[in-house]
């Protein structure tokens, strides 16, 4: 049984090698897989490329892609996913915060009749801003996208190959992965594991790239704009029953003065709810323009003990 390991790579020239490493002695000790991996360098601003080169001399399967430039962490999953032979395959970090030692976990959970597990972290070791946004994105996830109730989806997963066969289908510029899971199957089990803290440097995820990386759930929802109908419907109400109100209070009390602050405020709500919307409906009018003109999902410049064409380029 052959796993695939897909990992997107971005300024982890010193992190990668041990990733490969450590994942190649858990596979040691269970002899019924084999692993490849496809390591996918996301445009980095160091050596990484070089080091996933040095990988790719040293052991023939292992798999190196270089993209073009930076085109995000999920689209160098789906890279990577293209260039994945496996019967199994498996997603995870460069940094080592998903460890190797917990493969095992997800696999065997897998055996067990799953078609997609995600790892569940009891505990993890994300500062408290990316934990703060972590919950709010899953909060709106929650209630934006259809998915399993009781499911936690994490960076860390396991899917059968039919799985990313339809996954690969998509080609879409602006994705999200486990959503692409979702509308996939519905067949998918937690497993709880064990997150580990970063050996060395930061989150490459600012504030910008999570809320970015949120907003791609737009291709997928109509929630928003049917949230939109419902707050005009709402502030339309509103402003009729709040103006018959105030032509029954002149009739009763002719000497009443009209409040030129209330009427502002009420000018700031209705135009921010407004502008709000507009963004929104924006957003998706943007995101057809850029599918339409067919905008690269990923771009390879380079590939190392791949052989054939290159499959899924965009």
């Amino acid at each position: 049984m052959l796993v695939s390991m897909v990992i997107p790579c971005y300024n982890s020239e010193n992190s990668i090698k041990k990733v490969v490493e450590l994942t190649l002695q858990e596979f040691q000790k269970m002899p019924q897989y084999q692993c490849e991996f496809v390591l996918v360098n996301d445009f980095s601003k160091d050596h990484t490329f070089e080091s996933i080169r040095s990988l790719c001399q040293k052991y023939p399967f292992v798999k190196g892609i270089n993209l073009s430039r930076n085109f995000g962490q999920h689209n160098a999953i789906m890279a990577g996913m293209n260039y994945a032979s496996g019967d199994y395959i498996v997603g995870m970090d460069d940094d080592l915060q998903t460890h190797p030692s917990q493969i095992p976990k997800l696999l065997a959970k897998l055996e067990e009749g799953y078609d997609l597990v995600f790892g569940h972290f009891a505990e993890t070791k994300f500062g408290w801003l990316k934990k703060l946004t972590s919950r709010i994105a899953s909060f709106l996830t929650w209630h934006m996208i259809q998915r399993p109730k009781g499911i936690e989806a994490s960076n860390f997963w396991v899917c059968r190959k039919y799985v990313r066969d339809e996954i690969i289908k998509y080609k879409n510029y602006n994705l999200y992965l486990q959503v692409l899971f979702y509308r996939t199957t519905h067949n998918i089990a937690n497993v709880e594991i064990t997150h580990f803290a970063r050996e060395e440097g930061k989150s490459n995820y600012t504030f910008k790239k999570l809320f970015s990386l949120w907003m791609a759930c737009l291709n997928y929802t109509v929630v928003p704009l049917r949230l939109a109908t419902f707050l005009g419907c709402i502030s339309s109400l509103g402003g009729f029953l709040g103006a018959v109100i105030v032509v029954i209070k002149k009739i009763l009390q002719p000497d009443m003065a009209v409040g030129w602050a209330s009427v502002m405020c009420a000018l700031f709500l209705l135009f921010g709810v407004t502008l709000l919307m507009l963004g929104i409906i924006g957003e998706y009018i943007g995101k057809a323009i850029l599918n339409l003109n067919s905008t690269p999902q990923f771009i390879v410049r380079e590939k190392l003990n791949v052989d054939g064409e290159e499959e899924g380029k965009q």
